[in-house]
């Protein structure tokens, strides 16, 4: 377990990224673990695969763990706030909790305001291969942002129970990478 924690900490530090308040359970540089789940845009379900979707730039995936709660609903409307930018740089931002999908329909229009899909984790597999369950709440995910590469790379993570900063860091992530990636 320190030796992961060193790994995630010199992983940060050598991308140039600051450390959040709190540490997600994937390196950076780890493999993300490939998923196919149903999500919502629009109030409109499609089925997401992280494979296809990385075939298109990087993949902001970030975990919360209700749909409709407080500080979800925030986060939801920073990323929505955001979205042009991370469209910009080439990226595609998805949100994933154990809602079902009835419930993520309604917060993709309310929440997400038509900007970004939001996928359903039914019994949680994903948030588990994350390594993001809520400590204590088996049946949530912990509100944990990664940045995968084009690759399958994790590239950036970062855990805060906090809404506050998960956008801002996801964005200064994939600013770095993009500059990182040209010749």
């Amino acid at each position: 377990m320190i030796r992961r924690l060193v790994m995630v900490i010199a992983g940060i530090a050598a991308a140039g990224l600051s450390l959040g308040t709190a540490l997600a359970a994937l390196s950076v540089g780890d493999h993300a673990p490939e998923f196919t789940a149903q999500a919502a845009v629009g109030g409109t379900e499609f089925t997401f695969t992280l494979a296809d979707a990385l075939k298109k730039g990087p993949v902001v995936l970030y975990f919360y763990p209700k749909a409709f709660t407080q500080g979800c609903t925030v986060e939801a409307h920073k990323f929505a706030e955001a979205t042009d930018r991370f469209k910009s740089l080439g990226a595609i931002v998805i949100g994933m909790s154990n809602d079902d999908i009835d419930t993520l329909k309604k917060f993709s229009v309310l929440e997400c305001r038509n900007k970004f899909a939001v996928a359903a984790d039914q019994g949680g597999q994903v948030m588990k291969r994350y390594d993001a369950v809520l400590q204590g709440r088996p049946s949530m995910a912990d509100r944990i942002s990664y940045v995968i590469a084009p690759d399958g790379k994790v590239i950036y993570a970062f855990a805060s129970m906090n809404p506050e900063g998960h956008v801002e860091n996801t964005l200064d992530a994939i600013q770095r990478w993009k500059a990182s990636a040209r010749p």
